[in-house]
């Protein structure tokens, strides 16, 4: 019986032992070899970056394929900032969508990332360099690559050199309290700094969070589907974005089944905005199923948008419409200011001819524009038919 106790003792101990974290310290050198080795490691459930750590990244990190793994970052995972390295072969990830890359690519079964702590891509050198070379690739700080539930609550991101977070063919995945800043302190501004963007994968929810970026706070890509977004601040933003989709030739992109809810966005270039493009050497798609609802806009360029003649003179979207439909959409409760940048127009419903877009309804918008000479706010409409309590507002769409 003595024995029976001892061996339990002792069992009880080693599962102990193997569910204490793996810790990682800063080594004064390049963290991400050692970084990538314990989360991957079947011996670390779960890999801690203690607060007061700020590990150096200098070497593209691989951790997809990953099973029951919680990976707790209380301090600071910081990529250098040479410019030079990660654009060689040896440097970041390429990704076959739209000429991106990424530092990091995390994936599996059951992942969670947590911690409070921060994620710095030390972008201030990649706005710098891009102002001068814009066909220069820049990183995403982190990508979820073939993920199935996946959890990342609890972080801050702080100076990605590109988008701050792409979806990737991924399932089940959760964001929720990430906080992002991605602002420049020079005269070169942070751009294209997305805070989310959801590219091929489905089920996905991002929630309760603060974004201060330089492009959408969060994008909608093609084969986006099942999405929830709600409870954001979002500030500098492009918008809450489907697409832009419809881009390549022979591709036809999907967005379906999308909530944004309950979304405060101030001091941003669009508020709710679907963008499609068209003309004679594009692809198709569907947009179909997707609610903007509960927005409160501030010092916003254009709160509610249409664009199904994105990147597209008006004279080419006539002769070549969008091959991108658009379908059973509701703009609701979308209340605020415009900045008045283009005028007096809040609202902009820009389809391309040939019943492209059907099932648009609009309810409880009310915006004023704030631009002085513009007291009285417009609402335009093309190539639709509207249906709704906000109706009214548009009048009579024109038709070609």
């Amino acid at each position: 019986m003595a024995r029976l106790a001892s061996l339990v003792l002792y069992l009880l101990g080693a599962t102990l032992a193997y569910a204490r974290p793996c810790t990682l310290r800063a080594s004064g050198g390049d963290d991400g070899p050692a970084f990538t080795k314990a989360v991957l490691s079947s011996s670390c459930p779960t890999v801690m970056v203690p607060a007061g750590t700020n590990l150096s990244i200098a070497t593209k990190m691989n951790m997809t394929g990953l099973r029951n793994k919680h990976i707790s970052v209380q301090g600071i995972v910081s990529f250098t900032s040479s410019v030079s390295h990660w654009i060689t072969s040896d440097g970041a990830f390429l990704i076959p969508f739209q000429n991106q890359s990424t530092f990091w690519l995390l994936g599996g079964s059951n992942v969670t990332l947590d911690g409070g702590g921060t994620l710095n891509g030390n972008g201030q050198v990649w706005y710098d360099a891009f102002a001068s070379n814009s066909s220069l690739v820049r990183p995403i700080v982190l990508t979820v690559f073939q993920g199935n539930d996946v959890k990342i609550q609890n972080i801050h991101i702080t100076q990605s050199p590109e988008w701050n977070n792409l979806v990737w063919q991924s399932t089940n995945v959760l964001y929720d309290n990430i906080s992002i800043n991605a602002q420049s302190t020079s005269s070169h501004s942070a751009k294209n700094t997305d805070g989310w963007n959801v590219y091929q994968s489905d089920s996905v929810t991002i929630q309760n969070s603060v974004i201060v970026n330089g492009d959408d706070c969060v994008a909608f890509k093609p084969n986006a589907t099942n999405v929830l977004v709600q409870n954001l601040s979002c500030t500098g933003s492009h918008g809450i974005s489907v697409g832009s989709l419809g881009q390549f030739p022979g591709v036809f992109d999907i967005v379906e089944n999308v909530l944004a809810k309950n979304i405060t966005m101030k001091d941003a270039q669009n508020g709710a905005r679907i963008k499609c493009w068209a003309g004679s050497n594009v692809g198709s798609g569907i947009v179909k199923n997707v609610t903007f609802e509960g927005f409160v806009e501030s010092n916003v360029d254009n709160p509610v948008v249409i664009d199904q003649c994105y990147m597209t003179s008006a004279s080419e979207c006539s002769k070549f419409p969008s091959n991108t439909l658009i379908q059973d959409i509701i703009f609701s409760d979308i209340t605020g200011a415009s900045s008045g940048s283009g005028g007096a127009e809040v609202a902009s419903l820009a389809c391309s001819p040939g019943g492209r877009c059907s099932n648009i309804t609009v309810t409880g918008l009310s915006l004023t524009c704030s631009a002085p000479g513009h007291s009285t706010a417009t609402y335009d409409c093309s190539n639709v038919v509207l249906s709704g309590s906000s109706a009214s507002l548009f009048g009579t769409c024109s038709t070609t």
